[in-house]
């Protein structure tokens, strides 16, 4: 089959669908502007199916590189017959091409390549063919024995043949297809205590599960603690069965040599193909295991990136400290910073600072309107958030606060980006900005961030860092484009992950904002080295909210203007109108029309003119206002609070493959074990539960020496 007729095969797609979205890809085109702005060519594929037609079509381009690569090998060697060639061009997966190389692939020294050199291939060819009925193996190995070639007798000249038989029955590509099948279905990985000395991975000091059925968090899991050096890790396998498989292959009953072949298959499995095919079995399950854990990372900072803004709202941001106090800062309802100080208020004592600290942030707050407080995790967050907490009846109206994550926010601050942003601001002042704008915009802030330090994942240190980031940036892309950017306001970093624009190009934007300002799309043009293809990618995803033009607001592509003017027009309204809130019953009007005629009648795709329709009736509006508002809180409850039983809000910070960590307002999140998430079977708790859900949950057990809450999402049952 050609990669295009896989792809249509493994994604359900059209031929005509399939070849658009690969001239589209070939032709330079990303994925958000693809997925947006081409439906009627792809058949409205989202970004995320894009993402993963582009990933198999780059695996099977490598695939078909790599077979031209050995076909050239093997005709180079006097090797490529035409039985290799049709297996070869057969081959689904890397793994099998390799195998069909291997017995050609050029070796180091071996006992094999010895013995050959010695003069023994002849009689290894001998005793495979098992076609002799009478004599011994000896007399047939006799003519071989040669003391000037290191053959001092017939043993050796036999153990000889039985090296390069070992090597030929460990290449051989059926044989270890053959044997990883059997291992897929029937092997145990098993872990057991590798020191003495007490560890983290104490529930593996015993541990053995099925190959087959293990989920990828344990293995990840055993794999840290065997690199630690707490753990012996090794694939339990049926020897015999693989033995047989061997002797299946290669055994001829009722030869004199019979008996040195099946010798050669016990050695060739034990010496050779058992520590390979379990280094591989171990590899497929790491790869596995990989991918798994980077998709849930993938989807946990896709949720948390999307979390919704806390919008309209003079926030203060706190960094908690002991020592040297928490920093302060205060930014207005675009980030803007309007003030900054530093509060000591986290020790024990200290009664006059602590006074001090309350009267200041009070009148701060007061002087500028905060209704918002957004406190850090990390060091003394506890102790700020009782002091901050005492603070509210004395605070505007409607003031309340929310524990921010911090994770990351060390790493920015320290950043030459931060630097850049704020150079008279120590790294402390920097991060308690961030921290308060975490909360008001967590895209905006979080994407000046390594998305590996923000810390939702499982094990990513020790994830592949290539796919990691690929899979990260790619879930970046897709957030900052699926909300939109204001270019008037955006950083550099916001900006490096729109569509069509790199780093490079974002601060060519800055710049020249700064210079001149962008008061609509077209001015973009005028930016140094924004061609016609960088300005067709990312012209859509930017918006200019202070534009005359009130679709330079919207996600309607330039491109489209005259069919969404057109499409008013038709409708009995203007451009203007759109801006003055007096559409109302646009859509009204385009049902009683009709969908479909309407796009016939402007010459435009239905997909398209659906789009266009929901942005003029709401400009500019952003995906994120329709999910559900973070919790802010008023009260501080601690972990001494909680009882077995008791009701609580929480907001999921993280899930994981066995579960997912609920923050209840106590400091520390609680775990929601993957059984306790439904009445129902699930696989993953991603199933039921994503990263900045809102949900109610109880309290099943608490362990305050070790800081641990376990909860449950499964209400009670009431009694009778």
């Amino acid at each position: 089959m050609t990669i295009n007729e896989i792809l249509c095969k493994e994604f359900n797609l059209k031929p005509a669908q399939c070849e658009n979205v690969l001239k589209l890809i070939d032709d330079g085109n990303t994925i958000p502007f693809i997925a947006r702005y081409r439906k009627e060519m792809t058949g409205s594929l989202d970004d995320q199916v894009l993402r993963e037609i582009f990933e198999r079509l780059t695996y099977l381009r490598n695939l078909e590189k790599r077979r031209t690569e050995i076909e050239n090998a093997l005709t180079e060697q006097g090797n490529l017959t035409d039985e290799l060639k049709a297996k070869l061009a057969s081959a689904v997966t890397m793994t099998e091409l390799e195998d069909l190389y291997r017995p050609f692939r050029p070796k180091r020294r071996t006992r094999a390549t010895i013995a050959k050199e010695k003069g023994l291939e002849p009689l290894a060819l001998l005793l495979m063919m098992q076609n002799q009925k009478r004599g011994s193996a000896e007399e047939i190995a006799m003519p071989f024995v040669n003391p000037e070639k290191g053959v001092n007798d017939v043993q050796e000249a036999l153990q000889g043949a039985r090296d390069i038989l070992s090597e030929q029955m460990s290449d051989d590509a059926d044989t270890r297809k053959a044997l990883r099948s059997l291992i897929n279905r029937t092997g145990v990985l098993e872990s057991r205590k590798a020191k003495d000395e007490d560890s983290v991975y104490s529930m593996y000091y015993e541990f053995s599960q099925d190959v087959r059925t293990i989920p990828p968090h344990r293995v990840l899991a055993v794999n840290r603690g065997e690199r630690e050096e707490f753990l012996k890790v090794d694939v339990r396998m049926d020897d015999a069965a693989c033995v047989g498989i061997l002797e299946k292959a290669f055994v001829r009953e009722g030869s004199v040599t019979t008996e040195q072949v099946r010798m050669t298959a016990q050695d060739a499995w034990e010496r050779l193909l058992k520590p390979s095919i379990e280094r591989e079995i171990r590899n497929e399950l790491t790869d596995r295991a990989n991918e798994s854990a980077i998709q849930v990372f993938g989807k946990n900072l896709h949720q948390l990136l999307m979390a919704p803004p806390v919008k309209g709202r003079v926030t203060l941001g706190v960094d908690p400290g002991f020592r040297t106090g928490c920093k302060l800062a205060i930014v207005d309802e675009n980030g803007k910073v309007l003030a900054t100080g530093v509060g000591h208020f986290t020790l024990p004592g200290q009664e006059a600072a602590k006074a001090r600290a309350r009267r200041e942030i009070i009148d701060m707050c007061k002087k500028h309107g905060v209704t918002a407080i957004a406190i850090g995790n990390g060091t003394a967050s506890r102790e700020a958030e009782q002091f901050i907490a005492s603070l509210l009846p004395d605070l505007p109206q409607g003031t309340a606060y929310m524990i921010v994550s911090e994770a990351g926010a060390s790493v920015y601050s320290a950043s030459k980006l931060a630097a850049e942003e704020f150079p008279q601001f120590d790294v402390s002042l920097r991060s308690a900005v961030s921290i308060a704008r975490r909360m008001q915009d967590p895209l905006a802030e979080l994407v000046k961030i390594d998305p590996k330090a923000i810390g939702v994942g499982q094990y990513q240190h020790d994830l592949k860092e290539k796919e990691l980031e690929a899979e990260l940036d790619g879930v970046v892309e897709s957030c900052v484009n699926s909300v939109g950017v204001e270019v008037s306001t955006a950083s550099p970093a916001l900006l490096s992950h729109v569509a069509g624009i790199g780093p490079a190009l974002a601060k060519n934007i800055v710049a020249y904002r700064e210079e001149n300002g962008i008061a609509s799309r077209a001015q973009l043009k005028k930016v140094p080295k924004l061609g016609p293809k960088a300005f067709e990618q990312c012209a859509g995803f930017l918006r200019v909210r202070d534009s005359k033009n009130v679709l330079d607001a919207t996600a309607v592509h330039p491109e489209s203007y005259d069919t969404a003017k057109a499409l008013l027009e038709t409708l009995g309204y203007q451009l203007s109108d759109v801006k003055n809130g007096k559409i109302a019953d646009l859509q009204a009007r385009a049902d009683e029309r009709g969908l479909k005629a309407l796009a016939q009648q402007l010459n435009v795709g239905e997909p398209t003119l659906k789009d266009i329709l929901r942005e003029l009736l709401k400009p500019g509006r952003d995906p994120r206002d329709d999910l559900p508002k973070p919790i802010l809180r008023t009260d501080v409850l601690d972990i001494k609070d909680l009882a077995p039983g008791m009701e609580l809000m929480g907001t999921v910070r993280n899930v994981i493959d066995f579960g997912a960590f609920v923050d209840i307002g106590v400091h520390q999140d609680g775990l929601v074990h993957i059984s306790r998430m439904s009445n129902r079977f699930i696989k993953h708790p991603a199933e039921v539960v994503k990263v900045g859900d809102v949900v109610k949950v109880w309290v099943l057990d608490v362990d305050q020496k070790k800081q641990r809450i376990a909860l449950t999402m499964l209400a009670p049952k009431k009694e009778k």
